[in-house]
């Protein structure tokens, strides 16, 4: 049976509308939140209120324009631009971290300043190893057997996970990730199941342990810890408030209590959108990682599970475009972005109710942040590129 020839109406109309719909819907709902959130920082700071709301709503239309043009670029390309756009990441990493390129706030060196451009390297490092990881297992996948492979997707993404770790854990710990969750899903040996979940077993019973320790052990333990590994002492300390942050109320565990706080006042409907208190100079970061506690506090319970409502939403959409991908290469595409959202939003909420220690993640879409707005983007474009060929696909 011949294939008929799809004309250009077809082609304009293909995009996943649902997913589309979502990711615009999630940055409006961010935008309104940042303002919400910042403008009391704003004011404090001798800025216009909406100075932040501004600032990200142009890293917002510009994302919009990044996505809608990466969802016209043929997906494949990326088997090209993979290998490249790794180097690339791997060079700003080094020279955020060891030249006078990097730009320090908060006692972390997340950003480079290229050209007069500020933005922050891990993001591009997330996104070049989500497509390289799709394009090894494309490439290696026949060569390459068991062990092998999954020995390969782990040193491509522990080398910048390393590299990002000194200043960035959270974000670290996401690229780490991002293989394990590629080789669960290719793998078909019942042994690495059983060693995935008893290394999962053991991690939870690690994280009780440690949450369960006195505070005296748990201080030695980190000093042990940044004595003899590449992690600080200020990583540490967000174990120790994780454990206990009234230990140090007016310190390290003031964001956490903080936003506890926050989540607590909230109730089922909230205060109501732009009248939250803890905003007014008691949550750090109100707009950016403690954006889901002014949240709770502003819309409730409620609004807080429609939020994540949204979320599983967008995760479906990608879900259903990877499991209907031409190929195996725009499916590992849809995986990785799939998997990065949903770890970012799982450990940006759990820092939020101190389930997880404090990272410094930002919630996708929502908080402040233009590179993550633009990077995130330019992702889903990729998924909405996946997805189109699906269309034109189901309509030849």
């Amino acid at each position: 049976m011949k294939v008929k020839r799809l004309n250009i109406q077809e082609k304009n109309h293909s995009f996943d509308v649902s997913l589309l719909f979502v990711t615009i819907f999630l940055c409006i709902f961010g935008l309104i939140m940042v303002y919400s959130a910042s403008y009391y920082t704003a004011a404090t700071r001798g800025l216009p209120g909406d100075y932040y709301f501004r600032r990200q709503l142009r890293s917002n239309l510009l994302g919009i324009a990044l996505m809608l043009a990466a969802a016209f670029v043929p997906y494949h390309l990326h088997r090209i631009s993979a290998p490249v756009l790794y180097a690339a990441a791997l060079i700003l990493m080094v020279l955020t971290n060891y030249t006078s390129l990097g730009y320090t706030a908060g006692g972390r060196t997340r950003w480079i300043t290229l050209f007069g451009i500020r933005f922050q390297t891990a993001e591009v490092v997330k996104m070049a190893v989500v497509l390289l990881l799709a394009m090894l297992v494309l490439r290696y996948a026949r060569r390459l057997r068991g062990w092998k492979l999954w020995l390969l997707l782990l040193g491509v993404a522990l080398v910048p996970a390393i590299l990002v770790a000194s200043n960035d854990l959270s974000s670290a710990v996401i690229i780490a990730a991002l293989p394990l969750v590629i080789i669960i899903l290719l793998n078909n040996n019942k042994r690495l199941s059983w060693f995935l979940i008893i290394a999962g077993i053991l991690i939870l019973a690690l994280g009780i342990y440690i949450k369960t320790m006195d505070m005296d052990r748990l201080q030695q333990l980190g000093a042990w810890i940044t004595e003899h590994t590449p992690l600080h002492e200020y990583q540490m300390r967000r174990i120790y408030m994780w454990n206990d942050p009234a230990f140090d109320a007016q310190g390290d565990g003031y964001q956490i209590l903080q936003g506890l706080y926050a989540i607590g006042s909230g109730g089922l409907f909230g205060k109501g959108l732009g009248a939250s208190t803890q905003k007014l100079g008691f949550v750090p970061e109100a707009s950016n990682d403690m954006i889901f506690s002014i949240l709770c506090e502003e819309l409730g319970l409620f609004g807080a599970l429609s939020l994540i409502l949204l979320y599983l939403f967008l995760l479906y959409r990608m879900l259903i475009i990877a499991n209907q991908a031409d190929d195996v290469f725009g499916s590992l595409i849809t995986v990785g972005v799939m998997s990065q959202i949903a770890l970012q939003v799982i450990f940006h909420i759990g820092v939020a109710f101190n389930i997880i220690p404090n990272t410094g993640i930002s919630l996708p879409f929502i908080s402040y942040g233009g590179t993550s707005s633009l990077f995130l983007m330019a992702e889903v474009g990729i998924v909405l590129n996946v997805g189109r060929g699906n269309s034109l696909r189901r309509k030849a």
